[in-house]
């Protein structure tokens, strides 16, 4: 993984709450991913995450990929046309939107993130199809009541939604009610909605060592959890097949190598009854 120039930091309020001066998990993300946005303190973190955990951008890629097989699936074979992806990150290539307008250009996405570089970056790059729409909101997961009001605001949530939540629950820990926040989430949208969920797991010591050294110097922690703990997320919806599983096994598309990353995260979609 090359560094690479930092981005132009955000004035005001926004260069306020940036802190450059610790790795931020979307930033350093985006350096596994083989961005650009991101600053020498994240690039310094994710070398160190690499060192500890080789796999760990093959990880990155794995997600990414799950993100485009999830959206594929509910625009083709679910008919959904909105999207309430929460923990964004920065923009890359195939963003929600992207993939979803690409399939139905009407389709309706509203992104929720609260690192001041993505809402920047969003509101630069993030513009959807004339037919379809495209927002952001500037808002921590751990606040669902303003989520869903904002998210109000692009989407109607009187008809089906669906929830994509990547990555994002590791950022909670336990004293936060995970489980609680998902539901809060979910409760707010109609039957026929849909939850895409991936996070990552426990089992791996080498991740779990890397992932305590990144909490060291990070300005957020990660959590890892159980598979079990995870699946628990989905509590009464009606999951799609192959249901909750490791990610890599989540229908692959041809040519996809399940052996290009270890087997460190579950994912899964469900349907809201």
């Amino acid at each position: 993984m090359t560094s690479t120039a930092s981005p132009e930091p955000p004035r005001g309020d926004l260069g306020d709450r940036l802190r450059t001066d610790r790795p931020h998990s979307a930033r350093v993300w985006n350096y596994l991913l083989g961005g650009k946005d991101n600053y020498p303190v994240d690039s310094q973190v994710g070398d160190a995450i690499l060192t500890a955990f080789p796999e760990f951008a093959a990880v990155a890629r794995l997600q990414r990929r799950f993100l485009a097989r999830a959206v594929r699936l509910l625009v083709r074979e679910a008919g959904i046309r909105q999207f309430l992806d929460v923990g964004a990150g920065l923009p890359t290539a195939d963003n929600t939107h992207e993939l979803a307008q690409r399939i139905a250009p009407e389709s309706r996405v509203v992104y929720v993130d609260n690192d001041p570089l993505v809402l920047v970056h969003a509101e630069a790059l993030l513009a959807g199809s004339p037919e379809g729409a495209c927002a952001y909101v500037d808002a921590d997961v751990r606040d669902p009541e303003r989520i869903l009001a904002e998210a109000a605001r692009t989407l109607d949530l009187g008809r089906p939604v669906a929830l994509t939540m990547l990555g994002i629950m590791g950022q909670i820990s336990d004293a936060d009610r995970p489980a609680e926040l998902v539901s809060a989430l979910l409760s707010a949208l109609p039957p026929g909605s849909y939850l895409a969920l991936s996070d990552g797991t426990d089992a791996n010591e080498a991740l779990n060592r890397a992932v305590e050294a990144y909490n060291q110097q990070s300005a957020h922690t990660y959590h890892l959890r159980s598979p079990q703990e995870i699946a628990s997320w989905f509590a009464g919806l009606e999951p799609v097949e192959p249901g909750i599983v490791p990610t890599a096994s989540w229908r692959p598309d041809p040519g996809d190598d399940a052996t290009e990353a270890p087997d460190v995260s579950v994912a899964g979609v469900a349907k809201k009854a």
